[in-house]
């Protein structure tokens, strides 16, 4: 993986944010309808993890331009809690684009520690790959995999996710999409953390496809 400097990686960003917005405004012919389920439809059960909602204030759920969301922390009585956010957008032509985690967690106080990918098997005979964040603030840290998911395709790079985006805004009149975002906390060391977060995501993405139209 090329290491390129943060700076880089912002303008970077910015470039495609910009070509993206003026793709899509011209070839803005009114946004394909996809039937999918609220995303409150998510099992509260999850393996041995029962799930709580945390609602997100308006104002920051307004701010994100999210056409749908779901916040919630997954406890389970013998085992570490998950904290899983989802927001979905039904369409990105207009402003309104998929915010990634490495922008948001340090504006909370959030400092990265580190950043990869991670390849998960999940049912059905396939792999994903998602990116792994380890991040700290004090003496806490925390495990946080990501991804995109939209329309069909599940995606750990942001750039790769903007290509994506145009191409099907042109071929299929489609820009909706989502960000899935799983986070535990590291207290009982990496291993158990990354094991428990492995376990949690494999559990959880049976249940996406109905959520996040392919």
């Amino acid at each position: 993986m090329l290491n390129i400097p943060g700076s880089v990686r912002l303008w970077i960003t910015a470039g495609l944010l910009l070509g993206s917005s003026v793709l899509l405004h011209a070839v803005n012919h009114g946004e394909a309808s996809v039937p999918r389920h609220s995303l409150g439809e998510l099992p509260y059960s999850l393996g041995t993890w029962k799930g709580e909602e945390r609602p997100i204030d308006g104002r920051i759920v307004q701010a994100v331009g999210v056409s749908d969301y779901l916040n919630r922390v997954y406890g389970d009585p013998e085992d570490a809690a998950i904290q899983l956010y989802i927001g979905y957008y039904a369409s990105q032509r207009t402003g309104d684009t998929i915010h990634s985690p490495k922008n948001c967690l340090p504006g909370s106080g959030w400092e990265p520690v580190h950043f990869g990918y991670a390849t998960i098997p999940v049912p059905g005979g396939r792999q994903i790959v998602v990116d792994e964040y380890v991040i700290q603030r004090d003496q806490d840290k925390e495990l946080v995999f990501y991804w995109y998911q939209s329309r069909g395709r599940v995606i750990a790079s942001e750039y790769a996710g903007k290509f994506w985006m145009v191409v099907d805004a042109i071929s299929r009149n489609r820009t909706d999409g989502a960000l899935v975002r799983v986070i535990t906390p590291m207290n009982d060391g990496e291993a158990k953390a990354r094991d428990r977060i492995v376990v949690f995501t494999q559990l959880l993405f049976p249940h996406l496809y109905k959520l996040i139209p392919d």
